[in-house]
């Protein structure tokens, strides 16, 4: 018996470790019979505002970006109103700001968001969805709090601003406005009507037109009023710039104020920016110009970027900027080229060469830049002597050459200083007969003195 139930044990233990494994069951899996209401169909509810976001699951993060997701869809249900007396209007008008704006502020709102709650979260195994909601009674609360702290900080603002310039401090005074805007930003397309005083105004119109009075009340004067630039001068002039605001008793002289200036100079656009003193006054000196630039002139206007602090965020300043009236000051630069007297003395082989000489070519080019040529040395700025002449250079098949070589000098008649002087030696001319190849010569230095005086005395007079 005890060998039998030897026997009875080990087949019990045998057949228990055949036995199947029984695995934890698995959990399950959400599938398209399990997806809720809200994500068969968006919910409409009066009283709140609806965010659902989703992001695939493949993504590492995918749990935060359904969160963010869901909570710039609820952004984007809090839709701004366009009011038609708003600022947001104004600048729609003239910048087309709208679109750029409504982005921007959406964002912002995304990020601001408070009170909202978690409705529900869905998992289908591949993708995360967020159910976010937001009641419009809670949010109107909030918004109406934070209006009334932006509506102090903008009003605050704009009174200092009126203490600025009230001191001729332009500068601050543009600064502190547009601070004030900024300030009222999330609100520039609702109505925003205060009491200032004793009248009531749409606050950020009234902030953002004090602004274009700031820019467009900018007096800018100069002395001399035309820029005379001559070779008595060296082409070379300064002027005097002043910037003032307000008229009669109320004129005051803006210190500190950024203005840009620019001109054609001969190497391209010659462009400086300058602040002008404590008594609104700054100098600037116009020098190598352009003498060839068609109807050159002086543009003194006021740096309306350089009263923009780098903090400020560009996507909402721009565009306010951009919409105001600059000043500019256009002065005429006059350009009163020499008084050239020349003595040529040209020949070709020993012969007067008047009619065939580089002489009147150069005459030509340089009348045709502005220069003035007079018959009396007296009456010129520079004096050109000028000298010629051909000689023989053999013959070679039946076709003669001739060598030519040209000299020219200008000296300042007053110092008697040389301003200028070069030449063409031993340019080649060939033809049948030597006087024939003089003339070939000519003609070939001709062409060549065009092209490259008149840039070398252009260099040499600045």
């Amino acid at each position: 018996m005890k060998r039998a139930f030897a026997i009875a044990l080990l087949a019990a233990a045998g057949c228990k470790g055949h036995q199947t494994t029984v695995k934890p069951a698995e959990t399950a899996v959400n599938t398209e019979a399990d997806k809720p209401a809200w994500v068969r169909s968006r919910p409409v509810n009066d009283a709140y505002y609806i965010g659902i976001g989703l992001c695939p699951k493949s993504r590492a993060d995918f749990q935060e970006s359904a969160k963010k997701s869901a909570l710039n869809d609820l952004a984007s249900e809090i839709s701004v109103k366009v009011e038609g007396n708003s600022l947001l209007y104004t600048l729609d008008q003239k910048t087309s700001f709208n679109e750029s704006y409504t982005s921007a502020i959406n964002t912002k709102t995304s990020e601001q968001l408070e009170g909202f709650e978690l409705v529900d979260s869905w998992d289908n195994g591949s993708e995360q969805w967020i159910y976010y909601r937001l009641g419009k009674s809670d949010w109107a609360r909030i918004k109406a709090e934070r209006k009334q702290k932006a509506i102090d900080q903008a009003t605050d603002l704009f009174s200092r601003s009126h203490q600025s310039i009230a001191n001729g401090d332009l500068k601050g005074a543009f600064d502190q406005d547009l601070r004030a805007l900024l300030a009222m930003k999330d609100y520039w397309g609702e109505s925003d009507v205060v009491t200032i005083g004793d009248k009531q105004v749409s606050l950020a119109n009234e902030i953002y037109n004090d602004l274009q009075k700031l820019s467009s009340g900018v007096r800018l004067s100069i002395l001399p009023e035309r820029c005379a630039i001559d070779y008595a001068n060296h082409f070379k002039r300064e002027m005097l710039v002043t910037a003032q605001f307000g008229a009669g008793k109320n004129t005051r002289d803006l210190a500190q104020l950024p203005l840009a200036i620019t001109y054609p100079g001969n190497s391209g656009k010659v462009g400086e920016n300058k602040n002008t003193d404590s008594e609104g006054r700054s100098r600037t000196t116009v020098q190598r110009v352009d003498l060839e630039a068609a109807s050159p002139e002086l543009l003194v206007r006021l740096d309306v970027d350089a009263l923009v602090s780098k903090e400020l965020e560009p996507t909402f300043t721009k565009p306010l900027v951009s919409s105001l009236t600059v000043p500019e000051l256009h002065v005429l630069i006059d350009r009163a080229m020499p008084r050239v007297f020349m003595q040529a003395t040209e020949t070709n082989l020993g012969r007067s060469a008047a009619d065939i000489g580089v002489a009147l070519g150069i005459k030509e080019e340089l009348t045709g830049k502005g220069f003035h040529f007079v018959d009396r040395s007296a009456d010129a700025d520079l004096l050109m002597n000028l000298t010629s002449s051909t000689r023989e250079g053999g013959e070679s098949s039946g076709f003669f050459t001739a060598y030519l070589d040209v000299t020219y000098r200008f000296r300042d008649r007053r110092s008697n200083e040389v301003i200028l002087e070069g030449g063409k030696p031993g340019v080649k001319g060939i033809q049948l007969d030597y006087a024939r190849a003089g003339v070939d010569a000519y003609r070939k230095a001709g062409e060549a003195l065009r092209k490259e005086l008149v840039p070398a005395m252009m260099n040499a007079l600045l």
